[in-house]
């Protein structure tokens, strides 16, 4: 078998850096991979400018970049992840009894795709269907994903002065107005969005963390905002938070 050594290392990077849930410093990983660390310090370069990884100034660390999810992003539909989550998501929807929507959302860089789906009887017809990728910050699948990423990971994402695009509702138009957006669905526990995406439909959702308790995903609910009082956008939300918790059992091998 020929030997590629750069090749080798840069898989083992890679591998490496998606076992962790925020920014690595360059001597960690040469560290930790028994490589020299002129050696990582070259890859790592390289790497950044090929748009594989972003590089935190404020740490001097690295991350993957949205580029290596885009790669994955094809296989979302016959995704492992997809396939636990679908039998969550059907309980979900039978156990409210709702006309409601499930999905599951993963979050790619600033953007959310979803990956599977579930609609009630005389659900809303919504735009989430698997494949499609809408703004994190004005969806509740990205938001509650976004409230639990590690924060030099949200700023490389939303730098501090930058303008946040608009789409149905108001929703955040600053990286500020977000930052209390996310503080608030930390306090709560799950997301809300009410008529960003779409203006007569709201939704709540909470995140799945895999065994690094990084969010991997989230789920959420969508419905017609104006049908549900008070109380059952919390009743929604509670139940996002339980299904969610039931796949990141399922995520760590756990029944």
């Amino acid at each position: 078998m020929s030997e590629v050594p750069a090749a080798r290392h840069t898989l083992r990077i890679i591998r490496y850096l998606a076992g962790h849930s925020g920014p690595v410093r360059a001597s960690t990983v040469s560290r930790d991979l028994g490589l020299p660390r002129s050696t990582v310090y070259h890859l790592l370069t390289v790497m950044r400018d090929e748009g594989f990884l972003l590089h935190s100034p404020e740490d001097q660390a690295y991350l993957l970049s949205p580029l290596v999810a885009d790669i994955g992003s094809s296989v979302l539909r016959t995704s492992s992840l997809g396939q636990l989550a679908r039998p969550i998501l059907e309980r979900l929807v039978a156990e409210t009894g709702l006309p409601i929507v499930a999905h599951l959302g993963v979050l790619q860089h600033a953007d959310v795709v979803y990956a599977s789906k579930v609609s009630a009887a005389r659900a809303p017809a919504v735009v989430t269907s698997i494949g499609v990728r809408l703004p994190a910050h004005l969806t509740a699948t990205g938001r509650a994903m976004l409230a639990s990423i590690p924060t030099a990971q949200l700023r490389a994402s939303y730098p501090r002065g930058q303008t946040l695009a608009v789409r149905a509702g108001p929703g955040p138009t600053t990286s500020e107005q977000l930052d209390g957006i996310l503080l608030a669905t930390r306090e709560r526990g799950w997301a809300v969005e009410d008529g960003d995406i779409t203006l007569e439909y709201g939704s709540v959702a909470a995140p799945v963390f895999d065994h690094n308790h990084y969010p991997t995903a989230a789920i959420g609910l969508t419905f017609r905002g104006s049908a549900f009082d008070d109380r059952q956008w919390k009743r929604l939300g509670l139940a996002t938070r339980n299904a969610a918790e039931a796949l990141s059992q399922r995520i760590h091998g756990k029944s």
